[in-house]
């Protein structure tokens, strides 16, 4: 683009000016922004200008390549306005104010990205780049590994020389080449890791209290066949990625609804943890979720759009807990939460107010 544009709405945000290295000059332009809640994180999520009384604030810039770059991949067209082009439109999208924070964290993964690669190809892959970047965040946030036990580090701890991206599908391959501070006090030489970028998933496992028994799903998994385990479909619990722009508990409740058709009434939390932290990049929050379980609600369920076949079980507590210490629990997350509610089960009954 060239000659000067109006960003509007988030891009008019000083956070995205940063990550693009623009500064300009404040313009107000005439009307009102509806929707936009999404803007960022989808291509679909941008605002619309509406005419009327009141004026949007807006940025006088001059568009550079990362602005550029940007707007490609988020399919952001100038639209004419009689104060100049305005950029960081459209269709409207979802109500609310944006996630200025996490848009910031997804372009800036965005222009981190080859150059090379096309931005059509970028696009597709932003519902993982935004659930990546929502990690990311949460991550930061998250209590010390290990309490006072473990020395605390800081920035200059890591020295990261560089990053690449050799695989980007479902989940991407990230590749670094760095240094760190050993426990004698020196740096290592620089080393290359990887690790499957995944982001952030919730775990929940529905509990009905008051006839005390759980509801597993039993679906086909990709890894055991790779490992040749002749029983491929295993027993789990619920659980899935936690989008970008929704919290845990959203995720949670959205996951029991997706996979097996109940609402949850509430979650408690349990353990949650990096199930394989030497190459995941992955955190899991385990939550147990009071339901309502009668006979007859497993059913098959899934989203047709993921090919998802998953079929429910109802099982007793008790025998949840035998068949984890028995061995036959060979999902990790699910005998974990097996094993808490075990533990945790008359203390959970006893705030739900049934003694």
């Amino acid at each position: 683009m060239s000659g000067d544009l109006l960003l509007a709405g988030l891009l008019a945000d000083a956070r995205m000016l940063a990550v693009f290295g623009l500064a300009g000059t404040p313009v107000a332009v005439a009307g009102r922004l509806e929707g936009g809640g999404r803007a960022g994180i989808d291509r679909d999520g941008w605002p619309r200008l509406e005419p009327g009384q009141g004026t949007v604030a807006a940025m006088r810039v001059r568009p550079n390549a990362a602005l550029d770059r940007y707007a490609a991949v988020m399919g952001l067209a100038p639209q004419d306005c009689p104060e100049g082009p305005v950029l960081g439109l459209g269709a409207g999208g979802a109500e609310g104010a944006p996630h200025v924070d996490l848009a910031a964290a997804i372009a800036r993964h965005i222009l981190a990205l080859p150059a090379d690669r096309p931005a059509e190809a970028i696009a597709k892959r932003l519902p993982a780049i935004g659930t990546w970047a929502a990690s990311e965040l949460r991550g930061a946030q998250i209590p010390p590994s290990g309490g006072d036990l473990v020395e605390r580090r800081g920035p200059g701890d890591v020295e990261i020389i560089r990053q690449d991206e050799p695989f980007a599908g479902f989940f991407s391959v990230g590749v670094s080449h760095l240094r760190h501070r050993t426990h004698a006090g020196g740096m290592t030489p620089v080393v290359r890791r990887e690790a499957l970028v995944l982001g952030d998933a919730v775990v929940v496992l529905p509990w009905d209290p008051v006839r005390d028994r759980v509801l597993l799903i039993e679906q086909f998994r990709m890894a055991p066949l790779l490992r040749r385990d002749p029983q491929p479909w295993l027993l789990e619990t619920v659980a899935g990625r936690v989008d970008a722009g929704e919290t845990v508990e959203d995720a949670a409740r959205r996951e029991a609804r997706e996979e097996a058709n109940l609402t949850l009434a509430r979650l408690f939390p349990a353990l949650h943890h990096y199930p394989s932290p030497g190459v995941l990049g992955e955190y899991l929050y385990l939550y147990v979720g009071i339901a309502d379980l009668p006979d007859g609600i497993e059913g098959v369920h899934g989203l047709e759009s993921e090919a998802e076949d998953i079929r429910g079980h109802l099982v007793p507590r008790a025998d949840l807990t035998r068949m984890a210490m028995g061995g036959q629990v060979t999902n990790g997350p699910l005998a974990m939460l097996a094993l808490w509610l075990e533990l945790r089960r008359d203390a959970l009954r006893t705030e739900l107010g049934l003694g």
